[in-house]
């Protein structure tokens, strides 16, 4: 779930009372029951684990709009949020903007709370605003947002941020903005890890007053503080300090786990397929 709006863009100025759009129309809560149920088995067979850090859980958002924003390490993101919001935020329809040319190729997401968007045109960026700001009028919604625009290596630094996030908190009167963080390293076991941090949130009302550049630039504060602490987590390794989520299927296979287990049964043990002790 990407808005790549494109560095520099002056993005036009969107007013009026904001229609109903077609993605609230055409979302659907038993699809996206049944999907978030299916990638529950999904993360099992390509994960270790989906752990969540006890020290960045996702804030109450109370009534107001709530958005969450992320960095964009993988492909796996879209799906990896879809999972988080219907396991953390069970009371919040999920919503987030995609590319256009993506999302005519995946029709299916729209029925998951995907919009399209135009990467990269005045056009794209006054739907994205308009789209996104109907959707956060609606009751009982949260959107999610990756505002690097495109994949991007978790180490890059100085963070770059397309300033959509940015242009809709200024036309926006309250609401909660949240970073998230988002790995996915290889600990002991066959399968990388996906590990997620909830970060501090930032207040529409409190920050009225500051403009699209200073917000950018505390929006990407937020999010490279998140990244860093999860980013010392991950290297750590301490799967304590984590909340797991999920747990895949463990241990090497092949010819390893079948003497593994053979070594198991002759010492009177019971085989644990875990490659290493960090599994909670």
């Amino acid at each position: 779930m990407a808005a790549s709006l494109g560095p520099g863009k002056r993005i036009p100025t969107v007013s009026g009372p904001n229609p109903e759009p077609e993605v609230l129309r055409r979302y659907s809560p038993r699809m996206m029951r049944w999907f978030a149920r299916w990638l529950g088995g999904y993360f099992r067979r390509n994960f270790d684990g989906v752990r969540l850090s006890l020290a960045g859980e996702p804030p109450a958002g109370g009534d107001q709009p709530y958005i969450i924003y992320t960095n964009h390490p993988s492909w796996w993101d879209p799906v990896l949020f879809i999972y988080l919001s219907n396991a953390l935020i069970p009371d919040r329809r999920m919503f987030g903007p995609f590319d256009a040319e993506a999302l005519a190729k995946y029709p299916m997401f729209r029925r998951l709370g995907c919009y399209p968007v135009e990467r990269s045109t005045r056009r794209g960026a006054a739907d994205f605003l308009q789209t996104s700001r109907a959707i956060l009028a609606a009751p009982n919604t949260v959107l999610w947002i990756t505002v690097q625009g495109e994949f991007a290596d978790t180490r890059q630094r100085p963070l770059v941020l397309q300033p959509g996030l940015a242009h809709l908190m200024r036309r926006l009167e309250s609401g909660i903005v949240v970073p998230l963080a988002v790995e996915y390293p290889f600990w002991n076991e066959r399968r990388p890890e996906a590990l997620v941090r909830f970060g501090r949130p930032l207040e529409v009302a409190s920050n009225a007053d500051k403009s699209v550049a200073d917000l950018d630039t505390l929006l990407a504060e937020h999010l490279t503080e998140t990244m860093d602490d999860l980013a010392e987590e991950a290297i750590n390794r301490d799967a304590t300090r984590f909340r797991t989520l999920l747990l895949g299927r463990t241990g090497v296979g092949g010819t390893y786990d079948i003497n593994r287990r053979l070594k198991a049964w002759l010492s009177g043990r019971r085989f644990d397929s875990a490659h290493g002790d960090e599994r909670e």
